[in-house]
């Protein structure tokens, strides 16, 4: 049987993904590990709540007992390894834990799956990162699968220690690895601290739009869903040892996102959207900030046949609507109340 242990699957990308796993593969069992931070929240996974084919576990990556008790309990042929901190302003401001759950937790959820895979027949170790490894973008060009390293966050080095560290296990011990490689992704669930839905919140409530420097830093954006589907495809059809980046084709400047969301916040408020973009405040930009990500996608396209479904366009309407449909959610995460419902249902456990 096949058998996924999904870590990080409360947070935003992982949720996304067993939202859609789970309910389109019936015969796979699938256990989630969570260390429930401030960004992973089980509501997330409400919509397969009860499902008798998902099993969660509060636990933490870096708990080299829990992960072994995990693969010796629940025997996992798969993992896909989404948990990470991944906020680039938190990494600046507290770089270690990056570091620590990153890079160690990756190694620690290594070494559990080589001691327990005696046989790495029908095996795959699924590594999901980011596009940020590879530094920064010129006006044009695309990273691809063989651009070099060259991180300039605390962040994004964390995850470039971590693919690094993925793929000497496959060379070195014959891991059955598999790394993607995303670009920035939006959607429904996502935690409030990230750009499109904070724009979100404070357009619908009339806030302060801030926009860093001049808002020209430019990202390739991906709906989360999209996504998630191109994860499944590598998962069931990629080549072992091998990287694929996943992009949208989708390239948009800060300002130029924002600038949407107005427009998307005023049709539904039933303003004149000059009225919301009239929000917008420019900051100070934050230290290192890289100027432009973009991603060829063209292998993962060419092999596996993914494409993103949505447009930006389409996919900022979904998310938009979302928000606006699911303010008890948005509410529980901002004032923190969801924190006090997983105190009480899951303090002290660890399954």
């Amino acid at each position: 049987m096949t058998t996924v242990l999904v870590t990080g699957g409360c947070g935003f990308i992982g949720s996304a993904f067993l939202r859609i796993a789970v309910r389109e593969n019936p015969d796979w069992r699938f256990v989630t590990l969570d260390k429930l931070t401030y960004a992973g929240n089980v509501a997330n996974l409400a919509p397969i709540a009860g499902a008798p084919n998902h099993t969660f576990v509060r636990g933490d990556i870096c708990d080299e007992a829990l992960v072994q008790g995990l693969f010796e309990a629940h025997a996992p042929t798969h993992v896909v390894h989404f948990a990470a901190e991944s906020h680039v302003d938190r990494s600046i401001v507290g770089p270690r834990r990056f570091f620590e759950a990153n890079v160690m937790g990756t190694l620690t959820l290594l070494e559990a799956a080589r001691a327990n895979w005696r046989d790495f027949d029908g095996k795959v170790f699924l590594h999901v990162s980011t596009d940020e490894v590879f530094g920064e973008l010129g006006d044009t060009g695309k990273f691809r699968e063989d651009t070099p390293y060259s991180p300039n966050s605390p962040y994004s080095a964390s995850k470039a220690g971590s693919d690094h560290i993925v793929r000497a296990y496959h060379h070195t011990y014959g891991m059955p690895i598999k790394v993607t490689n995303c670009s920035n992704n939006y959607g429904p669930y996502q935690f409030p601290e990230k750009l499109i839905p904070l724009m979100i919140q404070n357009a619908l409530e009339g806030k302060p739009l801030p926009v860093y420097g001049r808002g020209e830093n430019v990202r390739d954006w991906l709906f989360v869903d999209d996504h998630c589907r191109a994860i499944l495809a590598v998962l069931e059809r990629g080549r072992v040892g091998e990287t694929y980046l996943v992009g949208g084709d989708c390239e948009r400047n800060n300002l130029d996102v924002v600038r949407q969301i107005c427009a998307r916040v005023a049709a539904v408020r039933g303003v004149d959207p000059a009225s919301v973009e009239a929000l917008i405040t420019f900051v100070k930009d934050r230290p290192g900030h890289d100027h432009r990500y973009a991603i060829d996608a063209s292998r993962i396209q060419r092999e596996l046949g993914w494409r993103p479904a949505e447009t930006f366009e389409t996919g900022l309407e979904r998310t938009v609507q979302w928000y606006v449909d699911n303010r008890e959610w948005v509410d529980q995460v901002r004032t923190g109340e969801y924190r006090k419902w997983l105190d009480t249902n899951y303090g002290g456990r660890s399954s």
